[in-house]
């Protein structure tokens, strides 16, 4: 059940005309009241033929019109409008039910508290069978207004309880970083120019879509601007960038003139202050030993970096902050993979995108340098054509587990809203991954190894995870997982110990195959030959030999002999 809050200015008879008019788009079938203030003597235009919606307007305003006689400056915003609607699959609720769900709202908001006889005044009107619509008049008889900040949030609450007493849809408890919803203005208007989205739900996905392109807000909306959005940055004396708001092109009020919605307007983490502090963050200096061993390719650089999502939210000592700025950094890599995937999968992944921004935010305050790498991974995302092979379903795997964690570190922070929409979005990842690996696990299982080398691989499954042997070896994807083994095995690495390090990467009593899910994390932890500990050792000595000098010292008798020139070589 959901119930907005809409203050609707100073005409109570005009809302009055359209709850009880014909309607429309919604069609406005039988409008009458089903609760009031009052229970004796009020006009029911619906029922009653000789009611007028003047006769209901006037006698909701009585008591503005009473105060502003009365005070020098009058009231002009007194009408409060609060639709509340039961989801499509909620059960049918009678005039009755509704009418005590309209006591309990308005006892809520603070409109009628309960025991006050001098609330404010107000009627549920019912023209449809899923909605009423709450309309009040925001002076108290005692001509004082009533006490509304946070009203919204007092409604959810209690629409919350309705939904456990009514056995309705259970919805999640709202914190105040939802994107608005859109209005029934927008949504008519995009229907009647033949627009799929509102247009702040259009100017959310292309803000989305650029963030990862950038690197300053300055950048950003130079990127929207070639990207055809309508831009209107404000300014101080010096130049610097104060504020901005984007428009959808032809979206115009009826002057013809260009609509702009504030960033913040769209949703509350894109705006100005926000988007300066995740896009205008200094990188790390990474350690030159670091680039030497790094990963080929910008798609396995992103499924390394993933690695810091994964210890800051299962790390118990880890700050909150730092985790919430890396799964608001999870969420620019999952858009930055979606643009940058094979044709094939952007659609599954940009509906994750979606999704998954409503994950992004939460009350914690992020404290988005700590998560600079993970950005910068999806930059470099974004230069690049689509992985090839194994690394878009590796790199979609590891984006799968990151976004399980987030969906945990949520819900056990209470964060129902944020847990939902990771869970959702969890959904479409693994679809995305799925489509990716299938070709790649189809080869893999046609080139398994012979018998005996299964057998042993097996044994080794057995020894690394024993607790999950079983579930492993009569996985379907078990011949893949033997083929990616003795492919690992073949450039020098140990099966065992792959198993037992990428068992310890990610648990594996949740997953759904979990012999698909070693294949992923060995695949990209093996893509590299083992190192030469021969080979190792012969670098170590070359680096000591160059840092000595030619400087004569008298040797240490305790000293082992020097070894020969030509014996170094020999080995």
């Amino acid at each position: 059940m959901i119930a907005p809050i809409k203050p609707s200015g100073a005409k109570t008879r005009g809302l009055l005309a359209y709850l009880y008019g014909p309607g429309t788009h919604d069609e406005h079938l039988d409008p009458h009241l089903v609760a009031a203030f009052a229970t004796l003597g009020m006009p029911d235009p619906g029922r009653d033929e000789n009611a007028t919606l003047t006769a209901l307007a006037h006698h909701l305003d009585e008591p503005v019109t009473l105060r502003n006689s009365e005070f020098g400056k009058p009231v002009t915003d007194h009408v409060w409008h609060c639709p509340v609607r039961a989801a499509p699959e909620d059960r049918y609720l009678s005039d009755a039910e509704w009418g005590q769900i309209a006591q309990r709202i308005v006892q809520a908001a603070g409109i009628a508290p309960d025991s006050d006889d001098l609330g404010c005044r107000w009627i549920a009107v019912r023209h449809a069978e899923d909605h009423i619509h709450i309309v009040a008049t925001t002076v108290r008889e005692d001509g004082r207004r009533p006490k509304l900040h946070d009203s919204g949030l007092r409604v959810g609450a209690e629409c919350r309880k309705i939904e456990e007493d009514y056995g309705l849809r259970r919805l999640n408890k709202g914190d105040r970083t939802a994107a608005r919803r859109p209005t029934q203005g927008e949504m008519h208007k995009a229907a009647r120019l033949g627009w799929e989205q509102t247009s702040r739900a259009w100017l959310q996905d292309r803000l989305r879509a650029a963030i990862p392109h950038t690197t300053t807000a300055e950048d950003l909306l130079a990127y929207l601007q070639a990207d055809g959005v309508e831009v209107k940055p404000r300014r101080g004396p010096s130049g610097d960038l104060l504020g901005y708001a984007v428009g959808r092109p032809g979206d115009l009020n009826k002057n013809g003139e260009q609509i702009f919605h504030p960033g913040g307007k769209i949703a509350p983490d894109l705006s100005l202050p926000q988007l300066k502090a995740r896009l205008e963050t200094s990188t790390p200096e990474e350690h030159p030993t670091a680039r030497r061993d790094r990963p080929s390719t910008p798609w396995q650089r992103a499924t390394d970096a993933l690695d810091g999502v994964t210890a800051a939210l299962t790390d118990t000592n880890a700050s909150g902050r730092t985790a919430q700025a890396q799964i608001a950094a999870l969420g620019e890599l999952i858009e930055a993979t979606s643009q940058a995937a094979p044709a094939e999968l952007r659609a599954e992944l940009r509906t994750a995108s979606e999704a998954f921004a409503r994950a992004q935010r939460s009350q914690v305050r992020a404290e988005h340098a700590a998560a600079a790498g993970l950005r910068t991974a999806a930059r470099d995302l974004l230069n690049t054509a689509g992985g090839k092979d194994s690394t878009t379903a590796v790199l979609l795997a590891a984006l799968v587990w990151a976004t399980i964690l987030a969906s945990r570190w949520h819900q056990a922070r209470g964060h129902a809203q944020q847990a939902a929409a990771a869970h959702l979005t969890l959904q479409h990842l693994q679809a995305a991954y799925d489509q990716a690996a299938a070709p790649q696990l189809a080869e893999l299982s046609r080139r398994q190894p012979q018998q005996d080398s299964t057998k042993t691989l097996a044994n080794d499954v057995r020894a690394a995870i024993p607790d999950h042997a079983t579930r492993i070896l009569t996985d379907p994807t078990w011949p893949a997982l033997a083929t990616v083994l003795a492919d690992a095995e073949a450039g020098g690495h140990k099966p065992h110990q792959l198993l037992k390090e990428a068992a310890a990467q990610r648990e594996l009593t949740t997953a759904r195959q979990p012999a698909r899910v070693l294949i992923a994390r060995i695949q990209h932890t093996a893509r590299n030959p083992a190192p030469n500990p021969r080979a190792a050792a012969a670098r170590l000595r070359s680096t000591i030999a160059g840092a000595q000098t030619p400087t004569h010292r008298p040797r240490d008798p305790q000293a082992a002999p020097p070894t020969p020139r030509s014996h170094r070589h020999r080995r």
